[in-house]
């Protein structure tokens, strides 16, 4: 490994660090309302969905959700401002393999999931009394699901030709396909074809793999959920290592 990598790392991290208010407590405090609107003040419309009351039911989708979206942008918006302003080529010139600039572009992201999830865990979770049943599958699921859209974040800051592109992939298909994926309703209760539609969404075994490892259950068995993240994610990362690999949209 160079030490090229834990400079391009830390820097992407202090990136977040230093724009905290922006990069962690803003998404923190909009899941919480979330939590509280949907789920507290919902819980006496709505007791419970297959057994689990309400506002425990909503907490591993509203988490993921603000985690993936989170590694999404970051590291979509880095690498294109890295690309708009041209520090790019100083980074692709430095003394660093290519998996390496990889993985330094993708930690900023990764890093600032995670702060995301912790925080917003340590308060919803007293809140609501979510318990955590499968803390393995859980680790497992969100370490899948962070790297994919970290990956992705790279693969569209790469391809990416104005701000509006990396937004607009988030809006109009990460975001609907979230709250499509089963984050406030169970799948099942869907009639045909939503329910087999749905089963076509790839952030829905996300959210069914997360759900599980808090809750121990999921619409779908969390062997195929994790099973589809990690193909999924496997793919991106390759995509991502090969663009950087070749140099294509990177090298003039």
């Amino acid at each position: 490994m160079s030490a090229g990598l834990p400079w391009l790392a830390s820097r992407e991290v202090l990136r977040v660090l230093k724009l905290w208010t922006q990069t962690i407590l803003a998404p923190v405090a909009a899941q919480l309302l979330f939590i509280l609107v949907f789920g507290l003040a919902l819980s006496g419309r709505i007791r419970s969905v297959e057994g689990v009351p309400y506002d425990q039911f909503i907490v591993p989708g509203l988490t993921i959700m603000a985690m993936v979206q989170a590694a999404y942008a970051n590291n979509s918006s880095s690498v294109f401002q890295a690309r708009f302003d041209r520090y790019i080529n100083d980074i692709l010139a430095a003394p660093m393999r290519p998996w390496e600039i990889n993985l330094g572009l993708s930690l900023g992201g990764a890093v600032r999931a995670l702060l995301i999830g912790v925080a917003l865990l340590a308060v919803a979770l007293p809140v609501t009394g979510a318990p955590v049943h499968e803390p393995l599958a859980l680790a497992l699921a969100m370490l899948l699901a962070l790297v994919l859209f970290s990956a992705l974040g790279v693969v569209v800051g790469i391809y990416a030709d104005t701000w509006d592109h990396a937004g607009f992939v988030n809006n109009l298909l990460i975001l609907p396909l979230t709250f499509l994926g089963g984050v406030f309703y169970s799948v099942d209760v869907l009639p045909s074809p939503w329910h087999e539609l749905s089963h076509a969404n790839p952030i829905f075994y996300i959210v069914q793999a997360v759900r599980y490892g808090f809750l121990g259950t999921s619409d779908v068995s969390v062997v195929l959920a994790l099973g589809v993240t990690g193909a999924l994610a496997a793919v991106m990362v390759a995509w991502s290592s090969w663009l950087f690999a070749t140099g294509r949209r990177l090298k003039p």
